[in-house]
């Protein structure tokens, strides 16, 4: 019965494109940023990634999505089960139809690499900044600001 209401809301070109859809049981995952190429077509089991409509992990058949990255941690689950851990200020998530995934980060860092003193002393100068910010323009820059090393800060411990 379910099925019925929702096919009724689907026009038939719709449904022929869901019922169309040709899954793969790998997944090919790309991962850069401005500054690194970190995975390029390689296959992997899953991703987890931070989003701002909530973390969620991608698995081979996953549906194809677009999302944009919040600041924190990607988790790369490669074929062997070792874990890679890398931090993302932002960016976009693309999963395609045939189990491809693009993310691509303003800016990123591996986990290891990140530095807890000084992401703390970056978020103590962004709170400063946004405690004594004057025009909205600096108040929503020193948020950002904050939700980023927030976000290292988290990363790092």
């Amino acid at each position: 019965m379910a099925l019925r209401s929702v096919s009724r809301m689907l026009n038939n070109r719709a449904i022929n494109q869901v019922c169309k859809r040709a899954y793969s049981d790998e997944m090919s995952f790309t991962f850069a940023a401005g500054n690194r190429v970190f995975y390029d077509a390689k296959s992997v089991k899953q991703v987890d990634v931070p989003s701002f409509s909530g973390a969620f992990g991608i698995l081979p058949k996953h549906v194809p999505t677009i999302a944009v990255l919040k600041p924190g941690v990607v988790s790369i689950f490669e074929n062997d089960g070792s874990v890679k851990k890398v931090f993302v200020s932002s960016g976009t998530v693309t999963i395609n139809e045939d189990s491809s995934v693009q993310v691509l980060a303003e800016e990123a860092a591996p986990v290891e690499n990140l530095d807890l003193a000084a992401a703390r002393d970056a978020l103590n100068k962004a709170q400063s900044q946004l405690n004594s910010a004057s025009s909205e323009k600096a108040k929503a820059e020193a948020a950002i600001a904050v939700e980023v090393a927030e976000a290292i800060v988290k990363a790092a411990e």
